[in-house]
């Protein structure tokens, strides 16, 4: 892989991006906000502690700009799990290995299982997720999965371990239409504190992941990073806006997504290293919008029902709801094999209700990315 976003990732300092970001001024957030496009400049004033005293006019810029992009509607998906297995031991996760919980992988009955309680919320939109197991859940695990679970949903997204292009390639022709990798934290020497033992240790074939999902044509790929594992969360949401910069300007075919995820509660699980509150958080999803008007920006159900309630009509695009974070979740429900404890545990239709009073329109269908997909292929074969 010629290009890669490594060697951006090589050029940004940590330290002076903290100092950077940290020393912005009222002036700064002032000159961001009245910016047409913003510049690497702003977006680290909007991150900064002084950008929150402008919350008010930052969230009204956001609505604004997510209206005009996305009309009224909020996507939804729901997360497939389908094993905890996992040969990582991360500190941060219920899955890992040195965890003593018990262990499951579902077979192609129990999916389909999955798959009728999931149809029958509403869901058309799903992701995928998995422990990171080369061997028990791997490609060949998704080449038998796949056929069975692609032909009941619009859109079939994953977040499992990062695969090599040639995988993401085949993945693509068996009804692949999006990937979420996150970095967790883009701080490296953080990054091999909380990952001890596994492939996730390597820092950069984590890092390179979304290059070989670009290169594989994959046609969405979500970023975000653990908010809360390095010291600084500011510099960590500032990396994924240059990861993102980088990734729509190499692999401009591809959309992109940008999740928030914060530390949650976990078995096992660590205290945060920086804590980012709520008011934070919508700082930051409205920075994100304003630096990709058209990106997507997703929220799950680790945040509470009156936060989401309150901030998807500012900015966000896509969300998750009702969200069982263990093997096996909605057909039978038992919660010892979870992952993190989600926030909002309402039913699919109360928070869509929720999006709907604040007058917006759940959307359970991604129709865009089938229209989309459509267009992609005439448009080769023409």
């Amino acid at each position: 892989m010629t290009r890669a976003f490594r060697t951006r990732w090589e050029q940004l300092d940590w330290d002076a991006i903290t100092i950077d970001i940290n020393s912005k001024t009222a002036r700064d957030v002032e000159r961001a906000l009245t910016a047409t496009t913003l510049s690497r400049d702003d977006m680290m004033a909007l991150l900064s502690p002084a950008a929150l005293h402008y919350l008010e006019p930052l969230a009204a810029q956001a609505q604004q700009l997510t209206r005009q992009r996305f009309g009224n509607t909020v996507g939804f998906y729901v997360p497939l799990y389908l094993s905890n297995l996992c040969a990582n031991d991360c500190t941060y996760c219920g899955f890992s290995m040195s965890n003593h919980i018990k262990r499951k992988t579902l077979n192609q009955e129990e999916i389909l299982r999955e798959i009728a309680a999931i149809k029958a919320l509403g869901f058309d939109n799903l992701l995928l997720v998995t422990g990171e197991h080369q061997r028990k859940v791997g490609m060949d695990y998704f080449r038998e999965m796949f056929p069975v679970i692609r032909p009941h949903f619009s859109a079939l997204m994953m977040e499992v371990q990062p695969m090599a292009q040639e995988d993401y390639s085949e993945l693509k022709t068996l009804g692949l239409d999006g990937v979420m990798v996150y970095q967790e934290t883009y701080h490296p020497v953080t990054y091999q504190q909380h990952h001890l033992r596994g492939n996730k240790q390597d820092f950069h074939w984590r890092l390179d992941t979304p290059d070989r999902l670009g290169s594989a044509g994959i046609d969405k790929i979500g970023l975000g990073a653990l908010i809360g594992l390095s010291h600084s969360w500011r510099t960590d949401c500032y990396m994924v806006a240059e990861h993102l910069l980088y990734l729509q300007q190499t692999y401009w075919q591809s959309r992109y997504s940008i999740s928030f995820p914060r530390l949650r509660p976990c078995a096992g699980g660590i205290t945060p290293a920086s804590i980012m509150d709520e008011a934070q958080l919508l700082q930051v999803i409205c920075a994100f919008r304003l630096l990709a008007p058209d990106v997507e920006l997703s929220l799950s159900t680790r945040e509470s029902p009156y936060f989401r309630d309150n901030v998807v009509p500012i900015a966000i695009n896509s969300v998750s709801a009702f969200s069982k974070t263990q093997p096996g979740g909605y057909a039978d429900d038992r919660s010892e094999l979870e992952q993190f404890a989600p926030h909002d545990n309402r039913r699919p239709e109360a928070v869509a209700q929720a999006i709907a009073q604040a007058g917006l329109q759940p959307v359970w269908k991604d129709w865009d990315g089938y229209l989309g997909r459509q267009s992609h292929h005439q448009h080769h074969v023409g």
